[in-house]
């Protein structure tokens, strides 16, 4: 019995199957149930009750066996739990065991380290070792109830703490770790605790109850409270498990030499009856003695059969005195091990490249790894959200939820993305701007944790998604997308990596592999295990000891402390944004981070910052970019202010409060500037003026989606005004635009974003300052536009004086500032051309560096905002970059030369360093001493940038300079002579001809893939060469690279076209031979059916554009006048063969058998000549259908284009000068047209009375085709093209005289607009029908059937002249005729408007009658301002303004009504449905809101301007 009771106090766990248990074991789990007596047990035991036969009981046997009823029903349901419990329990945990893993730190709480469910703890159970080191027990705790558990727990820590005490050594007890034989030894399996504090509590009790009075404070001290470490599944996601894990702390201080007994007082155990007596219980307590033996606790006090039972208890007694002063001696080792660490200093080392500080690190980017994080840790990682990384591979699944990702995203902007997104499916730089790597943090989840992805155990992790953590490796190691040897891994161990087989080991090998090495490679954990176990694994996996590049000994406050203190204060401080009434509201990172396609100017901008004053003085007054930080300096004591250039208060003093003044949601200020004089230094200027004024920013990339850029835009204005309107502007600084339309394209969806988020306009909420270049000094200044040009006026060039002796008193280097000396000798050319030629004296072609000089010259003088990476340059110079500060700077690559560069960031696909040339006008002369000194020509250093690889391989900004060799080689001027090639190549053919064409033969194999430079050799072949086999070969091979394209299509058509207009020009012979003819008719058919197709083309992509509303690219109205063009070709040929060529009569033959009034047949049977003439005839009936329908299409294209030039306008509204080069070509094709069709030279022949009245009236038709009066849109167009009245009067008596013979619809029609537009010309003239008269003409022509053709000009002048005005007629279907116009808009330009604004025709005037409606010659005329001031009045509204304008408008009031307004009139009840010319002028106004405004006639109907809100 006495063994039984050791086996009862030495608890065994049991099997985890019921069904395996024998009768003891059944016995033992009874013995374990609170409320039962011991002896039902030992009922149990004596009738053999084993584990199958327990399963089979019901309360009835149990009673049966002479069980009370009451322990019957405790057992049952005792068995019922644990069966459920059983079914419930996972079946990972039964014999699967994982892979080691080391224990919790010891006598930590706060570390957070969690275990992996089925992993091994490596240490087994243990006895005392050297006192310090812990010894372990397990406990499955598996075979527990709800009623057993909590005694079990205590019963177990207290027997475990007191042999731990008495042999006097550290120790660990765990519960929810396995055992033989049901488990692996040290399996974790994990317990589900559901109040962690009773645990605590009932062992406090425990130790209480179980020890002895005097070393109850002892017990208390040395042994801890539970601590509960989380389980994870084998995939990294959270369980609800843990391990109970109690530390037993035995100090010498607190043990001394005393000895630990323990009692049982458990008052089950002996239970005592008296008859005729209630039971009682009575507490026999049994003293203990507990040690550690091995792996297990064992009481020397146990009942035995040895002959001298105390002998072992007396002798340990005897050596506790020699225990305790061998643990104070253990104590004191491990404390003096314990070494002071340097690894603060060496952090700041690593992290920053040796610079020390993170302002100036030699890492431009830095790249995060890092596994499962404890919340405590989160507390800890501040520095990672200063960092900025690039990107972050993430291997917690629950990042999202509760890990890095969701504290990081907190602070900051993330772009989440799978690891697939990496892949290498397209450009490089492609895939890096789709992912945003340089703006956002790219966070890559790599253990799912997203959308569908599924997280990997470990041991299938590298099968499921090692390959692509590989591609994600790659891909941000490539040249191309990092800053070689200028960025930094971080393996931030947030868990300890214990396994071979963990994730993070492969991340760190293919790293390693990828970069060579580790010296990019930093390592940071925090505490030294977890130090040891990674740098043992990748030892063991690469052979590498990475000691050198591990930070260990620092917890993590520490090491965040440590790299926020390496950031200037300036760099930490809060950054504020003006709000309202002069207050500042505070920008977080997170949002100006979100903010990315805008650098932020703030109120304290520089304020703080420890920058060095002089080096970014040097860089400036090199001709670098001006900083933010020249403007900080220069307002400091002891500086002289910044220079004002002229225009500078101008600005400040006019401009911008005039634009600020008007009631439109974006304006527009254009700083036009000569390259290089200092315009955007000036547009800087202005914003710093501005930034407690105004909410100041400047574009980072032109090449953005304006989309993103007027979201971003628009949230800065919004920033922080809650619920209120927006009251601080924003001023957006945009730089180095090429095209005019690409600023009003940002300008549109910045006015559209402004609706869309419903801002009220009183006034301009967005200033956009347009920095643009101009390459001369023509250019109007008008109220928001402004000139800098090279000239210096008196005062500045005084200020530039006075600032160099400032500058050669505190800089050594004064004579390398060209930038400023250029300005300061106010752009003198032998100052410039005196620093190139000395700094080129030593120029040659073969050497490396001139090379690069000489492409990046070129790339300067031909594309404006070019440069080449470093990256580039290094690789192309042989240079050695490594990973620390001190190494060599690109610019000294450049030797002598470097004076002429600087280096700067570029805003690309992927952001990056790069090098430039440091003044546009040193880059010309540049270019030229190269040509006359050198002898080394553009078309030498072209070819030399078009054929040398090594520019082009993978390094960061291949996409930039592909781009921008792109340009120099497409980009055309366009002018009225409208230029075919770009300025390069013809300064190329101009300079060493011949040599174009090998430049451009050059440029097709670089772009091999390129539909635009096949198309730029076609042209070259088809217009310089007039070889046009080679050039259908180009124009094929354009049309096969870009198949939907009407550019490419065109190009394939103009070829054609050339041929034709060539062979015939070349055709001397007279008559033409036939089979010429057939030739070129045959060349005519292919051109015309080419055209064609551009046509069709051109309309699909304009449909397409409207489809994505992304696109304001206008219609390619090409394909149109190239049919046109082939037309004219085709009459000049006609009249070259011998069935035309002569006679009057045959100029009229020829005119009806291209108007397919004539048969051929009938001109050949009437030819007295036939016989001659027959195979001409035999060639001229093959081709009948394009001759007959000659006239018909060439008609159809005139009208197509008179409309869409006529009714059509740029975004303002107002009519496209660029367009001139098209209407001049028009212009000369129509003149031939109407030499054929528009005159009758056989009038003579006509004798016959009748017959001659209808060739009068034939004769007046044809007038007003000639004059384009056949159309209201060419009559419309006598309005802006200075028609002479007499014109006008000719045609109205024209349209009166054939009246009798019988007005079509579309005549009367015509014939009101003709009454119209003579009125806007000339009032007086006595050829108008009287208004009353006209009025009542058209509504008799609006009760008839109008054809669908005529709809859209008769509501159009319905509108305009029906509007309702006193003592006239009121027409009530007048809505309806808006209506009908809005509809036949949409239907009849619906294809062609996409990019485009409906011009106003008229505007409501405040007389009666014609004088009502209000030409924009008029209001010009009353302005008195200049044609590119009055365009630029019109469109930033400032026109409104003008008093005389004013006093000639109309203003109406109304009501709005949704998108649109309902415009009072003077019949009460009427309300005209009027669409906001600028829809932000609406935004903010509540429904039935009451407006005024100005009303416009466009045939898209009536529009309202200058929109006020009452």
């Amino acid at each position: 019995m006495a063994d039984e009771g050791e086996k009862k106090g030495q608890e065994e766990d049991l099997s985890p199957d019921i069904k395996d248990w024998s009768k003891n074991q059944v016995r033992q789990w009874a013995l374990e149930l609170k409320s039962v007596d011991d002896a039902v047990a030992q009922i149990l035991f004596q009738q053999d009750i084993n584990g199958p036969s327990l399963l089979l009981l019901d309360a009835g046997d149990l009673i049966a066996m002479g069980v009370t009823f009451g322990p019957a029903k405790l057992i049952i349901h005792a068995r019922d739990e644990l069966v459920k419990l059983k079914k419930e329990e996972p079946a990972s945990f039964r014999n699967q065991p994982g892979r080691p893993c080391k224990p919790y730190p010891f006598y930590r709480y706060h570390d957070t380290y969690r275990y992996m469910e089925s992993s091994i703890l490596d240490i087994t159970e243990s006895g005392a070792s050297d006192f310090v080191e812990p010894c372990h027990e397990y406990k499955g705790f598996t075979n527990t109830t709800d009623e057993t558990k909590m005694s079990k727990f205590t019963d177990e820590v207290i027997r475990f703490a007191a042999a731990c005490m008495n042999s006097r050594t550290n120790g660990t007890i765990h519960f929810g770790v396995g055992d033989k034989p049901q488990f692996t030894h040290g399996q974790v399996l994990g317990v589900v605790v559901e109040d962690k504090e009773a645990y605590a509590n009932e062992l406090k009790s425990a130790i209480d109850g179980y020890f002895e009075f005097k070393h109850k404070q002892d017990a208390q001290m040395c042994i801890k409270p539970p601590r509960f470490v989380g389980v994870l599944n084998k995939n990294m996601t959270s369980s609800d498990k843990c391990v109970i894990e109690v530390d037993i702390v035995p100090e010498s201080v607190i043990c001394g030499e005393n000895i630990y007994h323990t009692f049982n007082m458990d008052t089950k155990k002996a239970k005592k009856k008296e008859k005729g007596k209630e039971d009682k219980s009575e507490t026999k307590p049994s003293k203990q003695f507990f040690i550690r033996d091995g792996g297990s606790s064992r009481n020397l006090l146990a009942p035995t059969t040895s002959a001298k039972p105390m002998e072992e208890y007396n002798r340990f007694v005897d050596s506790v005195a020699q225990r305790s002063q061998l643990r104070k001696q253990a104590e004191e080792k491990h404390l003096s091990v314990i070494k002071n660490s340097n690894q603060g200093s060496r952090l700041s080392q690593l992290i920053t490249g040796g610079s020390l500080s993170l302002d100036k690190s030699h890492f431009e980017r830095y790249v995060i790894v890092t596994n499962k994080s404890h919340s405590i840790q989160l507390e800890s990682v501040g520095f990672l959200v200063e960092l900025d990384p690039t990107a972050v591979l993430d291997f917690d699944p629950e990042s999202a939820q509760c890990g890095l990702q969701s504290y990081f995203e907190q602070t900051n902007t993330v772009s989440v993305h799978l690891p697939s997104q990496y892949k290498f499916t397209e450009g490089i730089e492609d895939i890096a701007d789709k992912l945003k790597l340089t703006r956002n943090t790219s966070w890559v989840l790599c253990n799912g944790g997203i959308k569908d992805e599924v997280p990997s155990d470990i041991d299938q992790w590298l099968m499921d998604k090692g390959a692509s953590i590989r591609d994600v490796i790659s891909f941000l190691c490539r040249k191309d997308v990092l800053p070689n040897k200028r960025f930094l891994v971080i393996f931030l161990l947030f868990s300890t990596v214990s396994e071979q087989m963990d994730p993070l080991i492969e991340t760190f090998s293919t790293f390693w592999q990828e970069l060579r090495g580790t010296e990019q490679i930093l390592c940071i954990c925090d505490n030294e295990k977890a130090f040891t176990s990674w740098k043992d694994l990748i030892k063991a996996r690469c052979g590498n000891d990475i000691s050198d590049r591990c930070i260990y000994e620092l917890n993590f406050a520490e090491v965040n402390g440590t790299i926020l203190s390496l950031w200037s204060e300036n760099r930490k401080s809060q950054r504020f944004l003006p709000g309202d009434g002069r207050s500042k509201v505070l920008l977080e990172k997170k949002v100006e981070r979100s903010l990315n396609t805008l650098e932020i100017l703030c109120m304290n901008q520089c304020e703080g910052g420890n920058e060095d004053k002089i080096p970014i003085e040097e860089n400036f007054y090199k001709g670098e970019k001006v900083s933010w930080w020249n403007f900080y300096f220069s307002e400091q004591p002891g500086s002289t202010p910044f220079i004002k250039r002229d225009k500078f208060d101008f600005i400040m003093n006019t401009v911008i409060p005039d634009l600020c003044s008007l009631r439109k949601a974006c304006v527009l200020f254009n700083l036009m500037h000569v390259p290089g004089c200092g315009g955007t230094t000036l547009a800087m200027h202005t914003l710093w003026a501005h930034r407690d004024r105004f909410r100041c920013a400047i574009l980072r990339d032109s090449n953005a989606d304006f989309v993103e850029v007027a979201d971003h835009v628009v949230k800065l204005l919004t920033h922080d005004h809650g619920e209120q309107l927006p009251r601080v502007p924003v001023l957006l600084m945009i730089d180095d635009f090429e095209d005019m339309d690409k600023v009003n394209d940002l300008q549109l969806l910045i006015e559209k974003e402004c609706v869309k988020k419903n801002i009220q306009c009183k006034s301009a909420q967005v200033i956009l300052l347009n920095c643009m270049r101009a390459e001369s000094s023509e250019v109007t200044e008008s109220t928001d536009t402004v000139f800098i040009g090279n000239d210096l006026s008196e005062g500045e060039q005084k200020q530039f004086e006075q600032k160099l002796v400032e500058i050669e008193k505190t800089h050594k280097n004064a004579d390398t500032f060209y930038g400023f000396m250029i300005m300061k000798k106010n752009f003198k050319p032998e100052y410039i051309q005196g620093v190139v030629h000395n700094t080129l004296k030593s120029f040659n072609i073969n050497q490396k560096h001139a090379q690069l000089l000489a492409v990046l010259v070129l790339l300067n003088v031909y594309c404006k905002r070019s440069s080449l990476s470093v990256s580039l340059c290094e690789e192309f110079l042989g240079l050695q970059p490594k990973p620390v500060c001190g190494t060599a700077k690109v610019e000294e690559g450049f030797g002598k030369f470097s004076t002429l560069i600087s280096s700067s960031s570029v805003e690309s696909k992927v952001v990056h360093k790069a090098v430039k040339m440091i003044h546009s006008s040193i880059a010309r002369q540049c270019l030229q001493e190269l040509t006359t000194t050198h002898n080394v020509s553009k078309a030498d250093i072209t070819d030399l940038l078009l054929t040398t690889d090594k520019l082009y391989e993978s390094t960061q900004g291949k996409h930039k300079l592909l781009q921008d060799v792109h340009h120099i080689m497409v980009k055309r001027i366009y002018s009225v002579e409208d230029s075919k090639f770009s300025p390069l190549i013809q300064e190329i053919a101009s300079e060493t001809p011949g040599q174009e064409e090998m430049i451009l033969l050059s440029a097709s194999k670089r772009f091999d893939k390129d539909a635009v430079i096949s198309q730029l050799v076609a042209r070259y072949y088809y217009l310089k060469k007039k070889n046009f086999t080679e050039a259908k070969l180009w124009a094929r091979s354009a049309r096969d690279l870009s198949k939907d394209s009407s550019y490419m299509a065109d190009t394939s058509a103009q070829v054609i076209k050339h041929e034709l207009k060539n062979a015939i020009a070349n055709c001397k012979e007279e008559p033409m031979p036939h089979e010429k003819l057939s030739m070129f008719l045959k060349v005519a058919q292919s051109a015309i059916d080419a055209f064609k197709e551009t046509q069709s083309l051109a309309k699909k992509e304009s449909s397409l554009r409207l489809q994505t509303k992304r696109d304001n690219c206008p219609f390619n109205t090409a394909g149109c006048l190239g049919e046109i063009q082939v037309g004219v070709l085709v009459i000049d040929l006609l009249q070259k063969t011998p069935v035309f060529s002569s006679e009057n009569v045959r100029h009229d033959i020829l005119s009806k058998v291209l108007s397919g009034d004539i048969k051929l047949q009938d001109v050949e049977r009437c030819d007295r000549r036939q016989h001659k003439h027959r195979s001409y005839y035999i060639i001229l009936r093959h081709f009948e259908d394009l001759l007959y329908s000659l006239k018909f299409r060439m008609k159809m294209n005139f009208d197509f284009l008179e409309k869409f030039h006529v009714n059509l306008g740029s975004r303002s509204g107002m009519k496209d000068s660029r367009e001139q080069v098209v209407q001049n070509e028009l212009f000369r094709c129509f003149q031939q047209y109407a030499n054929l069709f528009c005159k009758t030279d056989s009038a003579s022949l006509l004798k016959n009375k009748t017959m001659w009245n209808m060739l009068k009236v034939h004769e007046a038709r044809q007038f007003l085709e000639r004059q384009k009066a056949d159309t209201y849109s060419g009559i419309l167009n006598c309005l802006s093209n200075n028609t002479w009245a007499e014109n006008l009067e000719k045609i109205i008596k024209l349209y009166d005289f054939i009246r009798p013979s019988g007005h079509t619809v579309k005549e009367r029609i015509n014939y009101i607009y003709a009454n119209v537009v003579l009125s806007r010309i000339k009032l007086e003239s006595q050829c108008i029908l009287p208004f009353p008269k006209l009025f009542d003409l058209l509504r008799q022509v609006m009760q008839e059937q109008i054809p669908l053709s005529e709809n859209l000009p008769a509501m159009f002048i319905a509108v305009v002249l029906f509007w309702p005005q006193e003592n006239c007629p009121v027409y009530t279907s007048l809505g309806n005729y808006i209506s009908q116009m809005e509809t036949s808009y949409h239907a009849t330009m619906k294809e062609v408007y996409n990019g485009k604004r409906p011009i106003v025709h008229f505007f409501l005037g405040k007389k009666r009658g014609y004088e009502r409606l209000v030409h924009l010659r008029e209001m010009k005329r009353c302005s008195m301002v200049q044609e590119g001031q009055f365009v630029s009045m019109w469109e930033n509204g400032s026109l409104w303004e003008d008093k005389k304008v004013q006093q000639l408008l109309c203003r109406v009031t109304g009501e709005v009504k949704g998108k649109f307004i309902m415009a009072d009139t003077c019949e009460p009840g009427l309300k005209l449905k009027v669409i906001p010319m600028f829809r932000s002028q609406l935004s903010g106004t509540t429904e039935r809101s009451k407006v005024s405004f100005f009303i416009g006639f466009s045939m898209k109907g009536p529009v309202a301007l200058d929109i006020n809100i009452n």
